[in-house]
């Protein structure tokens, strides 16, 4: 490997947490996956949700679909699943949904140390996380009846309203456009999708765009992504030698925003460095 590679996994080694570090050692190092179930469980729930700050912007011990998004997630990227976890979260977000929409949080995080940016809003069941969610229980082959009431809240929401304008929502929608069963309907909304996340005031086509934002890179995040294609050659590759210069002296990459605390922002940052180098060895940008 060469040095960005190597420094990187020194940055894993010494700041990122066990999850994280698990999952790296998965995927670039052939470990198996059951080590990242394991770490996975210590964020479980009596609910079968998942919280305890797996997704680090809000410091709370409860259940929320934003962290269970991220169990999903990693488990997506483990390339592996768990019945009885998927069974139990889905159980979850079954319990907390209206009329199938989940909200990404719940005014519990208000008594723990969170994000500014985590606040009231993040309250109301929509699309962001409902699609998102939605789509990788698609992605894992999960079925469940919390699944099809997010399919059919989701299809009523695109095919009835305008697109949505954040770009986290639009990001969702992709997820959920990319791995529901009924293409037909799919490909009808991409290209309504597309052009709104064109105008979207935190998507960063320009890759030296400053301040926080969502790139092409989050939307095509391997080079086998579905979406890749709307995107030119010239802006993939803009956005990975971006990607390339912005990592920091100590191996890992740096964050856009603020976490609520310093064992937050050290667990942002294994995340996305760990993305990052999953993003740059996909593109074969990583020399092996």
């Amino acid at each position: 490997m060469d040095d960005v590679f190597a420094a990187a996994e020194r940055f894993l080694r010494a700041e990122a947490r066990l999850l994280e570090q698990r999952l790296f050692d998965t995927l670039f190092h052939d470990a198996p996956a059951t080590g990242v179930v394991d770490a996975l469980r210590g964020y479980r729930n009596a609910d079968g949700g998942f919280g305890h700050g797996l997704e680090p912007d809000k410091c709370c011990p409860a259940s929320l679909p934003l962290d269970v998004e991220v169990a999903l997630q990693t488990l997506v990227a483990a390339r592996t699943t768990d019945q009885r976890l998927l069974a139990g979260a889905a159980g979850f977000l079954q319990s907390v949904a209206v009329d199938g929409a989940v909200s990404l949080a719940a005014p519990v995080i208000e008594s723990y140390p969170r994000a500014e940016h985590l606040s009231d809003w993040t309250y109301a069941p929509g699309l962001n996380p409902t699609a998102g969610l939605a789509g990788l229980l698609y992605q894992l082959d999960f079925a469940h009846p919390w699944r099809d009431a997010a399919t059919r809240y989701c299809w009523a929401a695109l095919e009835n309203g305008p697109p949505p304008e954040d770009v986290h929502a639009i990001l969702e929608v992709f997820g959920f456009l990319a791995h529901v069963p009924d293409r037909d309907r799919a490909d009808k909304q991409v290209a309504v999708v597309a052009e709104r996340l064109m105008t979207a005031s935190m998507f960063h086509l320009d890759p030296e765009s400053d301040g926080y934002g969502l790139t092409p890179l989050h939307f095509a995040p391997a080079a086998d992504s579905r979406w890749r294609s709307l995107f030119t050659e010239a802006q993939l590759n803009g956005h990975l030698d971006h990607l390339l210069r912005a990592q920091q002296p100590d191996g890992g990459w740096p964050l856009a925003w603020a976490p609520p605390s310093a064992a937050a922002r050290l667990a942002w940052r294994g995340m996305v460095t760990l993305q990052a180098l999953r993003t740059l060895d996909s593109y074969g940008r990583l020399r092996r």
